[in-house]
């Protein structure tokens, strides 16, 4: 390990953020590299990544994560995991009568993870030629019966093979590495299938964080927090429309109370849609979302909504659409691989290996003034032609930045306070242009001779006055098995764009990177996205229409309260120094 290493803590709460956070780690552990002989990469993993070793004295690596879901809710995954089991011990029954006993069969495992299974166990996949590799998982789970290296490029071989869409019920479906022993907790207060003892309502999940839920948060937290040596802070993936919304909002309160000085970052998850939603349910996840921006925001450095939904209102705008992926907004195996890799560049700046960005600038430099809510944009992929420049491709989007909505929030035209763009993934790829001597530039971007101030004058051109930061990450979001083929066949093998469509019946090639460019924003845009919320929730009376939401807390005033708190907020985010006329909704909430 090169340089200081700021490491991080991350916690996912509630089953969407498992859906992406399962992404995003997957991520993450393509790239790890075991190789000694190798130049230290990029991205430096020991900051979400811990080391260990099993009770067999051999080495792991595992994230450095605490995952929060309900009871019914792992499924074929078992909760204190595989990496440390010795064994049944039965030495202590002593009972020499008869025995009856009742076993309950397992749940079905997919075709992915029987594959999983057969490499933890060294036995040979007839369809893989096992003469090469990478992935920690396996020499740990099986006592070394299977080398250090050894997942990732046999799983590639047979990656046509895995289409997860119909059998991915929970998260750990998808889930490619093994998790420590202190990463799961269970809430065995609620369940995750049936219509009984749901998690649905923000004061459930404010009132949970107490008993034995309190202490093993603080079990685990401590356990993580006391092996880092200079920990940066805690990154929470959090659901915002169910009762993990309230969870989050102890969680993220503790966390300031607890680790003053820290960076927590937050970002709130939401789907595009929920199964089995009614009319009571919707209006349950608009008031959900509501007090979780408001709470979240309150106790993070910042907090961005993370959502392939037009809205969070009640009637949302159709999802977001990207030019070159072909995703089902329904599946959450889907929407969920989306904002994993946005996640993956947006949190680079805090993990890079040289000229990292600390949790705490990132934050400083967005949230200011008051205004804490963050919205985030992507281009997922971002389209760049094979062998093209850099200069080239950002040309080609001149009348628009091309990046989509990735919190549900549309931009305002050249009004930004502040933002931060990471464009990761160009690897081999020009990142200026190429012109012989004597060849006049055809554009100004084509004149300029380093990659920051292409990329830097582009968005300047639509941001003339907003303070700026920018990183460029080389290295690739690297997609291994399982990660879903979303994408359109205009993309070759590294995301990048053909230069001529594929031939007429010839399958497209398998997809194993590509480029995102992300921005972070903090801009007059986020005073709309906010009053839009507030008049949502505050258009009817909640003790008219949803007194049960009431009845599990919180209480009328605090609620009322929360709704000024977002009223308030939006305030914070108006430019009335532009000379902008503002809407007649906007002044209605003076």
């Amino acid at each position: 390990m090169s340089g200081l290493c700021r490491e991080v803590i991350t916690l996912q709460l509630g089953h969407y953020s498992n859906f992406v956070g399962t992404h995003w780690w997957n991520l993450q552990d393509a790239s790890l590299s075991y190789d000694p002989e190798s130049p230290p990469g990029e991205i430096q993993s020991d900051v979400v990544f811990r080391e260990g070793q099993t009770l067999g004295g051999h080495v792991t690596y595992t994230p450095r994560l605490i995952a929060m879901d309900l009871k019914g809710s792992l499924r074929t995954l078992r909760q204190e995991g595989s990496l440390y089991d010795a064994g049944k011990d039965t030495s202590a029954v002593t009972w020499d009568g008869s025995l009856l006993m009742h076993k309950e069969s397992p749940p079905a495992k997919n075709s992915f993870l029987e594959d999983l299974d057969k490499l933890d166990k060294g036995q040979i996949l007839a369809e893989v030629d096992f003469s090469c590799s990478s992935q920690p998982q396996c020499s740990a789970a099986a006592g070394g019966s299977v080398s250090v290296e050894s997942v990732n490029s046999r799983l590639s071989r047979v990656q046509r093979g895995y289409r997860l869409e119909g059998s991915v019920k929970v998260w750990s479906d998808f889930l490619r590495i093994h998790l420590h022993p202190r990463t799961i907790s269970v809430v065995h207060q609620y369940n995750h299938d049936g219509e009984a003892h749901r998690l649905e309502a923000f004061g459930q999940g404010e009132s949970l964080l107490q008993g034995s839920v309190l202490e093993d948060l603080e079990d685990k937290l401590h356990f993580f927090v006391e092996e880092c040596d200079y920990l940066q802070g805690f990154q929470v993936l959090c659901d915002l429309a169910d009762g993990f919304s309230g969870l989050g909002s102890k969680v993220t309160e503790m966390l300031q109370d607890s680790y003053g000085g820290r960076g927590v970052l937050t970002w709130g998850l939401a789907p595009v849609s929920h199964p089995d939603s009614t009319p009571v349910k919707d209006l349950y996840h608009l008031l959900n979302c509501t007090l979780g921006t408001v709470h979240l925001a309150n106790h993070s450095s910042f907090f961005c909504p993370l959502t392939l939904r037009g809205g969070l209102g009640r009637r949302p705008s159709s999802p977001t659409t990207f030019s070159h992926l072909s995703y089902d907004p329904s599946l959450w195996y889907h929407s969920s691989s989306v904002l994993a890799l946005a996640l993956d560049a947006l949190t680079a700046p805090y993990r890079l290996r040289n000229n990292s960005v600390p949790m705490w600038q990132l934050a400083d430099m967005l949230a200011v003034s008051g205004r804490k809510v963050v919205a985030a944009y992507g281009a997922v992929p971002f389209p760049m032609m094979h062998g093209g420049s850099l200069p080239d491709a950002l040309s080609a989007c001149s009348d628009a930045p091309p990046w989509r909505p990735l919190s549900a929030c549309p931009e305002a035209d050249g009004r930004c306070y502040g933002q931060w763009t990471t464009l990761k993934g160009f690897e081999g790829q020009k990142l200026i242009s190429s012109l012989a001597p004597g060849i006049k530039p055809p554009t100004p971007l084509h004149s300029l001779h380093s990659g920051e101030d292409v990329l830097s004058s582009y968005i300047r051109s639509f941001y003339p006055s907003a303070p700026l930061a920018l990183q460029l990450v080389s290295t690739p979001s690297k997609l291994t098995p399982p990660f879903p083929q979303i994408f359109s066949p205009s993309l070759d093998a590294q995301g990048f764009l053909q230069n001529e469509p594929p031939p007429p019946g010839c399958p497209p090639p398998l997809v194993s990177s590509v480029p995102v460019l992300t921005s972070l924003q903090s801009g007059p845009a986020l005073g709309s996205w906010l009053s839009d919320l507030h008049r949502a929730a505050a258009s009817f009376d909640i003790r008219r229409v949803a007194p049960s939401f009431l009845s599990q807390g919180p209480e009328l005033a605090d609620y009322q309260e929360a709704l000024e708190q977002l009223r308030l907020l939006a305030r914070c985010y108006r430019d009335d120094s532009s000379g902008v006329m503002r809407s007649s909704s906007e002044e209605d909430d003076d």
